[in-house]
């Protein structure tokens, strides 16, 4: 797929506070974002995902998360590893004035510089370091949150794993670089109560995870008849993540068209809270057919939002229809040690400060007439796909843009 840089604004750069990861932002003043990246768009034949077992990066073929049979689940002895507390960043919501300005030129390709992982001591003795910020409490308004999809892959061992790291100590380690991880095993199949229970004690306090939910319940012709399916995954042992249970992804497949009937009777579907405690729905979808105001306004009445792709050859919808924004973006390449130029990250880590502060990004696309109320938003925002390698080092590279 296309990979397009988001394009370098110039901005009124607003100082803010102490470096810290995610950034709890006022109501009052949102500041205008620079242009990101131009947004490739368009139909593409994928493969129906409730064939997709296995993901293949170069020649390797890399098992998902939680897939039965085909998809290999996560698997690690339970182990509880003392949450650590880090530090929290609030940047002032500061007015800048928004400066329209062209395309960035495309970088010449370099050769992405391999950065040698450091040497460790036996695994055992490895000392994880915390992450040096901390998101305010989950649900407060104006966190961003940072992360990238899973945390098994056999490529980032030696480049975002240290080496001598074990596998089992991956999720203790990549929780601490970075804020978010969307966990992508729960869309090929259940997970078992122990296994959230699990990865809610090996993660941070203030740690969150976002899930991917079952393809069986979006991968189906009537949507509408997908009750079952969504009581079950709900029932499946989610809330064992406690806190730390971000928002769900529900993904429909490329060739699901929009039917607003069938699609405002899959919403009503949707638990507004479980066990007492309050869940937060995005929708994912991929045919041209949602570029119409009537999905936005579905979306808007139940308080539903749209993942906003970015970098990608599906559709972008960046209108803002709930109480938080989910970006994935998907642009990362070999070119670039941390998968994006400058301009580009500078770009991305400028939309994220805007849609916390209640504000929209330009040069994104929209469908829907008029902005969505000006309010300080939570956001996560993942990086996804791309050159999936370089992924955590886009990731980093942004929560340090954030801490700014």
């Amino acid at each position: 797929m296309a990979a397009r840089n988001p394009a370098a604004a110039k901005t009124a750069s607003a100082k803010t506070a102490s470096a810290k990861t995610v950034v709890p932002v006022k109501k009052a003043g949102a500041k205008k974002a620079a242009k990101p990246v131009a947004q490739a768009t368009g139909k593409a034949g994928v493969k129906r995902a409730a064939g997709a077992a296995t993901k293949t990066v170069g020649a390797k073929k890399v098992a998902a998360k939680g897939a039965p049979a085909k998809a290999a689940a996560e698997k690690s002895p339970a182990g509880r590893v003392p949450a650590k507390k880090t530090a929290a960043v609030k940047v002032p919501a500061k007015k800048v004035a928004a400066a329209k300005t062209p395309a960035v030129a495309k970088t010449p390709k370099t050769p992405a510089a391999k950065t040698p992982a450091a040497k460790t001591p036996a695994a055992d003795t490895l000392a994880v370091k915390p992450s040096t910020a901390k998101p305010s409490p989950r649900g407060a308004a104006g966190t961003i949150r940072v992360g990238i999809g899973g945390w098994t892959f056999e490529p980032w061992r030696g480049v975002f794993y240290p080496e001598g790291l074990t596998q089992k100590r991956e999720l203790e380690y990549a929780s601490r670089q970075l804020t978010s991880i969307e966990i992508n095993g729960t869309f090929y199949g259940s997970q078992k109560p122990e296994s959230f229970a699990k990865w809610r004690d090996e993660t941070p306090d203030d740690f969150v995870f976002a899930l991917k939910a079952p393809r069986f319940a979006t991968h189906r012709r009537v949507l509408a008849e997908a009750g079952e399916s969504i009581e079950r995954f709900v029932a499946s042992g989610i809330l064992e993540l406690g806190d730390k249970l971000g928002p769900i992804n529900w993904q429909f497949a490329p060739t699901k068209q929009f039917d607003a009937q069938d699609f405002g009777a899959f919403l009503a579907l949707l638990p507004p809270q479980a066990g007492g405690r309050a869940l937060r729905h995005a929708v994912e979808v991929r045919h041209e057919s949602f570029r119409d105001p009537e999905f936005v306004a579905l979306a808007r009445k139940y308080g539903v939002a749209i993942v906003m792709a970015g970098d990608s050859k599906y559709l972008q919808i960046a209108d803002v229809t709930a109480p938080f924004v989910y970006a994935r973006i998907m642009g990362t390449t070999d070119a670039y040690a941390q998968g994006y130029d400058n301009a580009a990250l500078d770009a991305w880590a400028e939309c994220a400060r805007t849609w916390a502060a209640g504000g929209m990004p330009k040069n994104l696309q929209t469908v829907a007439q008029g902005d969505a109320p000006r309010e300080a938003r939570d956001v996560f925002l993942y990086v996804i796909s791309g050159h999936k390698v370089h992924n955590p080092a886009a990731g980093i590279a942004l929560i340090e843009r954030l801490k700014r």
